[in-house]
């Protein structure tokens, strides 16, 4: 399966549980693998025969700057929703990381995986 990556991915958003958190934007790093088969796109060099990955990132800057989730479990599973609606892509990984969320730490992260069915 091939994939295609977005990395790194920097935002800000309102996260979090506790009052302090839902003050202010917070920073929220995000990557995606969007796995299916862009064999044609390879052949073609056409951008139909492929995902066009700048809709989809332009996709997750509306959710995420639009965002005021209590998790970033919520806010994986629907970044993975947005990479899911293009046609093309069969399983998607997204990974959200919550810089400083815990003292010592660089980051706190969740990761998910989905594929269509």
């Amino acid at each position: 399966m091939d994939r295609i990556y977005i990395r790194d991915l920097a935002l800000r958003c309102i996260i979090g549980i506790y009052p302090d958190e839902r003050k202010s934007k917070q920073d929220v790093i995000i990557n995606a693998a969007l796995a299916g088969d862009f064999s044609a796109a390879a052949r073609s060099d056409d951008i139909a025969d492929s995902v066009n990955y700048k809709e989809i990132k332009q996709e997750m800057v509306r959710l995420v700057e639009s965002s005021s989730f209590n998790l970033i479990e919520t806010l994986a599973e629907r970044l993975v929703d947005i990479c899911l609606r293009h046609p093309k892509v069969i399983e998607a990984t997204v990974t959200v990381d919550k810089p400083g969320a815990l003292r010592f730490a660089r980051s706190v992260a969740v990761e998910f995986t989905r594929r269509k069915s």
